[in-house]
C-alpha cells in the first residue's frame, strides 16, 4: 500500500472518499480511496469530478494575464475602462463605521489591483464589520450559487462601498469575481466560453468547467457538509452543477479533476508553455507566482492565508513554518476540501481533492497531513 494510499485509508473516518496526487516532474503517484457518496455506492476513481472551489481563482487569475499578454489590457489599467459601474468608487471612513459615512477613493481600483486581492472589496478577518455585512446581503454569501447575472451583480456591488483604500489591504473573494467579469467584457466571449478556449483545450483540460455534462455525471462526487447527526449532503451529482450557471463563479465555479489540475500546475512550471506552444510570457508567470503583498498586510490577512503571502490568485510562501511551506510555494485551497499546489524550485505538484466542505479558511487535518507526505 503506497503512503498516499494509506493517509486516505486512515482518514476514512473523516472524508467519504478523496484523490490524492504528487507528482515530482515526470513521475506522478495517484491514489482514490473511500466512495463518491456517502452511501458507499459509487468508489471513488482518479477521474472523479469535484468542485473545486476557490482552486479557480488561479485559473482565472492565469486568464487574466492572457489578456495582459495579448496587449487587451495593462496591470495598471483602471478597471472603470471595462466596469464604469465601479468608476466612482468611495470607501468607509473607518473600517468600524457606518456604511453611509464615505469618503472618495484617493485613486481608481487598477486591473492589478484586483489579480493581488487590493481593490478594497471582498471578505475581511471580521466579518461582522459593516461594510461585509452589506456586501452579504447586496450579493449573497461566496458559497452560494449568484443569482444575479454578471451585469446586474456588477451594478449592485457599486451600491457597496469599498472597505478600504485600492493598494491599501489584502481582502478575500470578491476581486476573483471582478476578473471573471472583466475577462468577458474585455474578451466579449463568457467566462467559460474564454476558459475554454484559451485555457482548457490547449491545456487538455477536458473535463473541468462550471457545469458538468450529462454523460460525466457518473463520474461526479457528491458534495457534503458536517451536521450535528453527522454528515449532510450539500449538493448532488444532479444538483446546482447539472446546468450552465447564471453568474459563473471566477472566484469558486469551477469542477475538475486531479490530472486537470496536474496540467495546469505543469504549464505554469514550464513559464507558460504548453509542449512547444507558449500561452503565457514567463514573465507573466514570474508575477503571478511572486507574493505581492507588505509584511503588514500579510499579517491582517492571517486568518486566510496563515502567514503567508499572495501572487496573482494564489497564496506564495513566503516563510519555512511546516516542512510543506517552501518558500515561492503556489497554490491555493478551496472551501468544498480541495487544495492544489506547485512548488517551482523542485518541479512538485501535489494535489487533494475531497468532497467535505471546509468549515474555517484553517487548513483540515488531512491536508497537512498529506502536505506531510508529499514533503518527505
Amino acid at each position: 500500500m503506497s503512503m498516499l494510499t494509506e493517509l486516505l485509508t486512515r482518514h476514512a473516518a473523516d472524508v467519504p472518499g478523496a484523490v490524492a496526487l504528487v507528482a515530482r516532474g515526470d513521475r506522478v503517484e495517484v491514489a482514490a480511496a473511500g466512495s463518491a457518496d456517502a452511501g458507499g455506492t459509487v468508489p471513488m476513481a482518479r477521474d472523479s469530478l469535484f468542485r473545486i472551489a476557490s482552486l479557480t481563482k488561479p485559473i482565472v487569475a492565469a486568464a487574466v494575464m492572457l489578456l495582459v499578454d495579448d496587449g487587451s489590457l495593462a496591470l495598471d489599467d483602471p478597471i472603470a475602462r471595462w466596469l464604469p459601474e465601479l468608476a466612482s468608487p468611495v470607501v468607509v471612513r473607518t473600517p468600524e463605521g457606518p456604511v453611509d459615512d464615505v469618503v472618495p477613493a484617493v485613486r481608481p481600483i487598477t486591473v492589478e489591483d484586483l489579480l493581488t486581492f487590493r481593490c478594497g472589496y471582498g471578505l475581511a478577518a471580521d466579518m461582522d464589520l459593516p461594510a461585509v455585512d452589506l456586501l452579504f446581503q447586496v450579493l449573497g454569501h461566496p458559497a452560494e450559487a449568484r443569482t444575479l447575472p454578471p451585469d446586474e451583480w456588477v451594478a449592485a456591488l457599486a451600491q457597496v462601498p469599498l472597505l478600504c483604500q485600492p493598494g491599501a489591504a489584502w481582502l478575500y473573494d470578491t476581486p476573483a469575481e471582478l476578473q471573471g467579469v472583466l475577462i468577458a467584457r474585455v474578451s466579449g466571449r463568457s467566462l467559460p466560453e474564454f476558459l475554454a478556449e484559451r485555457l482548457f483545450e490547449p491545456l487538455g483540460m477536458a473535463d473541468t468547467g462550471f457545469s458538468v455534462p450529462t454523460p460525466a455525471l457518473g463520474r461526479f462526487t457528491s458534495a457534503y457538509r458536517r451536521g450535528a447527526a453527522g454528515l449532510v449532503l450539500a449538493d448532488p451529482p444532479e444538483g446546482r452543477w447539472s446546468g450552465e450557471p447564471v453568474f459563473p463563479s471566477g472566484g469558486g465555479g469551477l469542477v475538475s479533476t486531479a490530472d486537470d489540475l496536474l496540467a495546469f500546475a505543469r504549464f505554469l512550471l514550464a513559464e507558460g508553455r504548453v509542449g512547444d506552444h507558449r500561452l503565457l510570457t514567463p514573465e507573466s508567470v514570474r508575477r503571478m507566482t511572486t507574493d505581492q503583498l507588505t509584511p503588514a498586510q500579510r499579517a491582517a490577512a492571517r486568518v486566510f492565508l496563515q502567514g503567508q503571502g499572495w501572487g496573482f490568485g494564489g497564496s506564495v510562501d513566503v516563510e519555512a513554518t511546516a516542512p510543506w511551506h517552501v518558500p515561492g510555494r503556489y497554490g491555493w485551497i478551496g472551501g468544498a476540501g480541495t487544495a492544489a499546489h506547485l512548488v517551482p524550485a523542485t518541479g512538485t505538484v501535489t494535489v487533494l481533492l475531497t468532497q467535505l466542505q471546509m468549515t474555517s479558511p484553517e487548513p483540515t487535518p488531512l491536508m497537512r497531513e498529506f502536505w506531510a507526505c508529499a514533503a518527505r
